[in-house]
């Protein structure tokens, strides 16, 4: 087969297409077209992907359980899970702190641009400010409270429940193991031919990624840059400081912590890893969200790394929605370049108070539109730094939202290969490019 008819290829060449198509439409003035026009099929894509979510969560755990056919191993997997997201959390938070420490982006800030950042994006703030405020005046188990449902078919209208999803899965399962085989299995053979169908309908999705993807990212220069291209490169240059900062920690992040977590828990290299699930982390990077790309994400870790669908179908949901190493390492660097371009010199103590912030808020914030900023207000109202001063990041994260969500896909995958050898669940690695 020639290189270009892969499925990996075909998404990188509609990123690529999409980069120049946008910046053509910026340089041009034809960003309304591009809106009006590309963004669609790119918003049609992504929802197709997350139309398919909640009921694929729903049939292959209810599955899974159903062949577990053990309390005792179910817990013991839930509990690995859990642990292995907070120690890699942990981590990510740890070299974020580190990364920026060392190169010091805020005192790169020039005091011209720092005041023009605030005026234009200031106003931007406040909406983030009291969403926050709002998650703070909850009480503290409260994300215990929320993932158990008022109602089944509430829960399964929305995406951000997806917690709430796995809850119900998991309690039909358990049901269904604790009635006579006989009485169960037309349900449980429902559930199975449902998951199979499921399945056969992302490959269908898959074959429209490209075009999907093509045009998201077209939408997203045309965001960042609107109709005067030359504003979007001087915020560039001006943070790019800050950027680099945020790339190099969330590069360190995946070399160092989830290679030793291979070689902790598997024999498994990461470059097979990388080549096993690509196009799950390019659309990731591409649509800035790991609830779309769950499906793919559940496909690829199954098909390609041999992890068994009892622990990808509870692993990955529970790591779409709590697991945010990419996020917890930006709140890190976004909160000291923010403190630096303020001039403000963190204590260490302020600076373990990020990392035990930004864990904990990584699980609370889970199920709230715009994580990401809303985390980052919550650890800056710790360290008693002005929100005010999100402003300064505000005109990048777009950009970074994707680098960060493509790192967060990576995690939940390279802990579910973790979590199915530990329990010796994982197969062999399989390449399959179409």
């Amino acid at each position: 087969m020639a290189w270009y008819k892969k499925l990996h290829w075909k998404i990188i060449i509609g990123l690529v297409l999409g980069l120049i198509w946008g910046l053509i439409s910026s340089a041009t003035g034809t960003a309304d077209f591009t809106t009006n026009y590309i963004r669609p099929f790119g918003t049609i894509f992504v929802d197709l992907l997350k139309l398919i979510a909640v009921p694929l969560i729903l049939a292959s755990l209810v599955v899974g359980i159903t062949s577990l056919n053990d309390m005792a191993k179910l817990s013991r997997m839930g509990g690995k899970t859990i642990a292995i997201y907070m120690i890699t959390t942990t981590f990510a938070i740890t070299i974020g702190l580190s990364v920026v420490n060392i190169m010091q982006p805020g005192k790169a800030l020039p005091e011209e641009t720092r005041l023009n950042l605030m005026e234009s994006y200031g106003e931007n703030v406040e909406e983030r400010d009291e969403a926050a405020r709002e998650l703070l005046e909850q009480s503290p188990l409260q994300f215990l409270v929320d993932i158990v449902p008022e109602n089944v078919f509430e829960a399964a209208s929305d995406n951000s429940n997806m917690l709430q999803v796995v809850f119900i899965a998991i309690l039909l399962g358990i049901g269904l193991i604790n009635i006579p085989m006989q009485k169960g299995a037309v349900l449980i053979n429902f559930f199975d031919s449902l998951n199979d169908v499921i399945i056969r309908i992302v490959d269908f999705i898959m074959k429209t990624a490209p075009y999907g993807v093509f045009a998201l990212m077209a939408a997203v220069i045309v965001d960042l840059a609107g109709d005067d291209l030359s504003q979007a490169l001087n915020l560039l240059r001006a943070l790019g400081w800050y950027c680099l900062a945020v790339i190099i920690g969330l590069m360190l992040h995946v070399f160092i912590v989830y290679s030793s977590l291979f070689k902790l828990f598997s024999k498994m290299r990461l470059i097979d890893f990388f080549r096993a699930i690509r196009p799950a982390i390019l659309l990731g990077f591409s649509t800035s969200s790991s609830a779309a790309t769950l499906p793919v994400t559940m496909e690829r870790v199954e098909k390609n790394l041999g992890v068994n669908d009892e622990v990808s179908s509870f692993v990955l949901p529970v790591g779409a929605t709590i697991n945010m190493d990419g996020t917890s390492l930006y709140q890190a660097v976004a909160a000291v370049f923010i403190a630096q371009a303020l001039g403000m010199d963190l204590t260490i103590a302020q600076q373990l108070t990020i990392v035990l912030t930004a864990t904990l808020a990584s699980i609370g914030a889970a199920g709230v539109p715009g994580a990401g900023i809303i985390m980052l207000v919550i650890v800056l109202q710790a360290i008693q730094v002005p929100v005010e001063g999100i402003a300064l990041i505000l005109g990048v994260d777009r950009i970074l939202d994707m680098l960060r969500t493509a790192v967060n896909i990576t995690g939940d995958a390279a802990v579910s290969v973790a979590v199915a050898h530990t329990e010796g669940l994982l197969g062999d690695l399989h390449f399959d490019d179409e």
